[in-house]
């Protein structure tokens, strides 16, 4: 049985470089071969360690009813952090760069 949406998706990340990914889609063109490649809006989740990327994609198909295209999901190691002179660590964390198919967009900050 599979869990539900909440358990998988933990929340968006939201930073610079993940705004970029959403807001900037459109055509780009390479720098090899002079070909204008389409480039679609891409969202950044932090998700439950041990999901799968077919349990993402039916999570977020089913939570913001888009049509996702491709996952692509990495692990994030946590970080050293001192506080003093003690030293702790950051807990590690998996993310999960979602596609989204051409004309559909996720409204991250109100979750439609």
């Amino acid at each position: 049985m599979s869990r539900p949406a909440h358990e998988i998706l933990i929340r968006p990340v939201v930073t610079e470089e993940t705004s970029r990914l959403q807001f900037n889609p459109g055509r780009i063109r390479t720098r090899h071969q002079d070909k204008e490649l389409e480039v679609r809006p891409r969202y950044v989740f932090q998700v439950a360690r041990d999901a799968t990327k077919i349990e993402i994609r039916r999570a977020v198909e089913s939570m913001f009813e888009v049509h996702v295209t491709s996952v692509n999901t990495m692990n994030v190691m946590g970080k050293q952090r001192r506080m003093g002179r003690h030293v702790g660590r950051r807990p590690d964390w998996k993310k999960a760069v979602v596609t989204l198919a051409e004309g559909e967009s996720i409204d991250v900050f109100r979750g439609e």
